[in-house]
């Protein structure tokens, strides 16, 4: 009999550390995924608008106000958030030229080509995503949050990393205080 427990206590510790190799496996990202529901926003069928909110001293949003992020591990014009972190920090993707509106800079708006063959607007070079845990526009709750390897943050109208913006969760912001540049 004390085989038999021996053996189911080695299935159970294997079954219970089998998620913890998992996460570990995936670059230990202290990354945890948002509670809830929320809605993962879509490219739609034109071109995407890169807008900001906060004026120049903001930070960047779609067309819609929902915010934008760059990813720290992204080099080189490449993304490299792909499978499972694709579904925490979907990319802003245009099916035309990105369009700048309310602050944007045209000039800064470019597109590269993902694993996937879609076309994944960047901003001064960089790769920009959505957060999954933000469903309204004004909200930042992906600011500075480190998940897949490296840490993400939100991208100011000049191209520069934005931090220390305090994180929203209603639909609305109030700001124009509480961020910096980096």
């Amino acid at each position: 009999m004390s085989d038999r427990r021996t053996r189911t206590g080695v299935l159970v510790g294997a079954v219970v550390a089998a998620p913890a190799l998992l996460l570990a496996a995936c670059g230990g990202s202290s990354y945890q995924s948002p509670s809830g529901t929320t809605s993962t926003p879509s490219s739609g069928s034109g071109p995407a608008q890169v807008a900001t909110h906060g004026g120049s001293t903001g930070y960047l949003t779609d067309g819609s106000g929902r915010s934008v992020y760059l990813f720290e591990s992204d080099h080189g014009k490449m993304s490299t958030c792909t499978g499972p972190c694709v579904s925490a920090w979907p990319p802003l993707t245009t099916t035309g030229a990105p369009q700048a509106s309310a602050g944007a800079k045209a000039a800064m708006l470019g597109t590269i080509t993902r694993s996937d063959g879609s076309k994944q607007v960047t901003y001064g070079g960089h790769p920009l995503y959505y957060y999954a845990g933000d469903s309204a526009a004004g909200q930042t709750n992906g600011e500075g949050l480190n998940g897949f390897g490296a840490l993400w943050y939100l991208l100011s109208p000049a191209g520069a990393t934005v931090q220390h913006v305090a994180a929203t969760s209603g639909g609305s912001s109030s700001g124009g205080s509480g961020y910096s540049g980096y």
